[in-house]
């Protein structure tokens, strides 16, 4: 388990940066995809149930200003810095394995 912080800024403006943080890298992948899903549900507020693919995921990060993670590493307590690039490789991998069990 590596302490994540994931830092968002969904628009230009400043004021619109949040963080938060998870216990483990995949709480913070999942973290991310709840904040797509949520995104989803106040544009179809309407709808009982929501359908998404990856690409729309994806389409939807790229679309952020600014979304990055920071991972504790645990040899030397640092954090690791990473671009939108690598969540998103690490959401599919993620994905591929829950599709997988």
């Amino acid at each position: 388990m590596s302490h994540t912080i994931l830092l968002v800024q969904p628009h230009s403006r400043p004021d619109t940066r949040t963080y938060s943080d998870y216990e483990s890298l995949n709480e913070c992948l999942e973290g991310v995809c709840k904040i797509f899903e949520e995104h989803l549900k106040r544009l179809n507020p309407d709808q009982q149930s929501i359908t998404y693919d990856i690409s729309q995921l994806f389409e939807f990060i790229e679309q952020l200003a600014d979304l990055s993670c920071l991972v504790q590493q645990k040899s030397s307590g640092l954090y690791v810095p990473h671009n939108k690039e690598w969540v998103k490789q690490g959401i599919y991998s993620m994905l591929r394995k829950q599709a997988a069990k």
